[in-house]
């Protein structure tokens, strides 16, 4: 997924980026905002993520999910195991089915 396609996707689910792009950049799984990365350094992640979030039937398979996006992204050294993703999930699960207009 490129920067265009990124955009347009923050643009049409705004509400529901704004739940993933905030759960991962609190959350900073890899340490990039804390080592002085730019605010949006997880904005490719989150592109890869939100079009797998509506098939996720459970918080473990949201789970399963971002860690997968992780994997890819980075690799398994760098992205290390999905329980350092269980958080993100939960905050994301939590938040997601709250909002009913997304």
């Amino acid at each position: 997924m490129n920067k265009s396609e990124r955009e347009q996707l923050k643009s049409r689910y705004r509400e529901l980026w704004r739940i993933v792009d905030g759960a991962i950049r609190k959350e900073d799984p890899i340490g990039l905002l804390e080592l002085g990365a730019p605010p949006d350094e997880y904005a490719p992640e989150v592109g890869t993520i939100l079009p797998r979030l509506k098939s996720a039937s459970s918080e473990s398979e949201l789970c399963s999910i971002i860690h997968q996006e992780f994997l890819h992204w980075f690799g398994e050294p760098t992205a290390g195991p999905e329980t350092v993703y269980e958080s993100i999930a939960k905050d994301i699960w939590q938040k997601y089915h709250a909002e009913k207009n997304i």
